[in-house]
Parts: C-alpha cells; structure tokens; sequence
C-alpha cells in the first residue's frame, strides 16, 4: 500500500524499549493463521485470500479485528496482512511480549502486518498502548505508528499518512509510565526491571 504524506513538515519520535532487548513473542510467526468472517475469496494463483465481514484473526498471541483483511503468503510461507476498518471505525491489533505479562495494542484505519519483517503498521488516527498485566503503562497517538519488533524501536509520525491526523494540529501525544508506576504492577519485574517506552533524543523526518 503506498501511503501519501502532506507536504508540511512530520514530527517523528522514536520510542525505545528500556532494559534490553524484549520482543512480541517469538513463536507467533511459526503458528498458523486462523481467521473467521462473513465471506471469504481466495485467489490460489496470487496467493491472496481476502476476508470480509467481522473478520478476526487470530495467529498465536496476535489477535486482529477489522472489516476487511486481505493477506498474501509469499513462496517462504511469510504472511502479510492489510486490515480496513469500517467507516468511522478502527481496526485492532493486539500481541503478547516476550516472556513479559504484557501486551501491546493498537488501533487505526488501516493496520498493515508483515510476518516476515515482524513489523505492524498502525495507519490513519493511529493509537498504540503498553498493558502490564490489566495495567496501562503507555499510550501514544499519531498518525503513522510503526512497530518494528526485531529493532525494538516505535516510529510515530504527527502528520497525515493516509488519514486525518489522530490529534489537532498533526502532534504526537504520549503518556509514558514511570519505571516506579511499572514497577508497582502485581507481576514482579523480570531481572534487569521492567521494560518501559522512552523517547529517544532526537528528532526527524521519516525518509521517503
């Protein structure tokens, strides 16, 4: 999908995950993928089912919602799913974190996942948060929201990417939990402390 950016400037913040590298769980890219819908059309050529109709989906601890998902597999067997929202809706996506009792979750317009990359894409009024248990830690908003599990790194983007920016103005909005607030969750924390998003120092454009 190409997605076509404003030409005012993009304010990009890149979160890091604090306390060593910790992933979305390994083994959901190795599990198979179940979806349920109203309708299903399948393109055996191309390789392309294209579901419709409260479509969910669920592959290991990922679990996804929209009104549409269209997923391709590439020859290695790699899956690579766009999901729509209905009108005025968001679609939803929701993955468990490495060895961690905590999930990550998101919503948008438009979500694009790619297996083979381990990367989701969060697309028009996109939001992202960080749960710890039942708890919420972290929550940002944005426009474009990508989440890049092999680098541990969240690029958000304020302006407009294929959608109305998520708050007035095309700003990103971030609420982070302190390390203490994390610390306090019902679950102990892994060695090393909890895991926690952190805004990095600098500041850029995404390159096009």
């Amino acid at each position: 999908m190409k997605n076509t950016f404003a030409a005012a400037p993009l304010l990009t913040v890149l979160l890091a995950l604090a306390g060593g590298p910790v992933l979305a769980e390994r083994a959901d890219r190795a599990k198979p993928m179940n979806v349920e819908a109203d309708a299903l059309r399948y393109d055996d050529l191309r390789q392309t089912s294209v579901f419709t109709g409260r479509v969910v989906v669920t592959k290991g601890t990922i679990v996804i919602r929209g009104a549409r998902v269209e997923v391709k597999q590439d020859p290695e067997g790699y899956q690579f799913g766009v999901v729509t929202a209905e009108a005025g809706q968001q679609a939803f996506f929701r993955q468990k974190r490495e060895a961690l009792d905590e999930f990550i979750e998101g919503e948008a317009q438009t979500i694009e996942y790619d297996g083979k990359a381990d990367r989701v894409k969060f697309i028009g009024k996109a939001e992202m948060r960080r749960f710890r248990g039942a708890q919420l830690n972290d929550e940002i908003t944005g426009s474009l929201i990508t989440y890049d599990n092999t680098t541990d790194v969240f690029t958000v983007d304020g302006g407009p990417a294929g959608g109305a920016p998520a708050a007035p103005g095309g700003r990103v909005r971030a609420t982070l939990a302190p390390r203490g607030a994390a610390s306090a969750a019902s679950v102990p924390a892994a060695a090393g402390g909890p895991a926690r998003l952190r805004p990095s120092t600098s500041l850029e454009g995404e390159k096009r």
